[in-house]
């Protein structure tokens, strides 16, 4: 990961953050993803994180903390910069970002099919949970 920083996205990153989750596909038609970074830096703006070569955004996490368990979304790394422990890096940091709020575990969302984050993961000692995630959208990013 040489020449790669890891710090706060500050209002400057996020076109590039927002343009890196399209190319990785992250993003979705109905989630507005100003409005999810908008939203999240309203309750804990020191959870987003950018990883950095010089100017350049080359990857980014989501973090959230709910008081009960930490949550990690928008996992990306440019895919010219994969395989360079960019990723790995920026959960890490993300991490110790909630450990330092007393955040005493941490879950994420994976989208069915998705082996490849699946092995990422487990890599990094996230145990794999045999649940359902519900949800209902009660504000429209439209």
């Amino acid at each position: 990961m040489t020449g790669v920083d890891i710090r706060t996205l500050v209002a400057s990153d996020i076109d590039d953050v927002i343009a890196l989750w399209d190319v990785t596909g992250l993003t979705r038609p109905w989630n507005d993803p100003r409005a999810d970074i908008a939203r999240a830096r309203g309750v804990w703006p020191e959870l987003l994180l950018v990883a950095v070569a010089g100017e350049t955004v080359v990857g980014s996490v989501l973090a959230g903390y709910d008081g009960h368990r930490g949550w990690l979304y928008y996992l990306a790394t440019d895919p010219s910069r994969r395989r360079e422990g960019i990723a790995a890096a920026l959960v890490a940091e993300a991490e110790q970002r909630l450990i330092a709020l007393g955040c005493p575990k941490v879950q994420l969302m994976v989208r069915a099919g998705n082996a490849e984050v699946l092995r990422f993961y487990d890599a990094r000692g996230y145990d794999r949970s045999d649940v359902l995630v519900t949800g209902k959208r009660i504000i429209s990013d439209e």
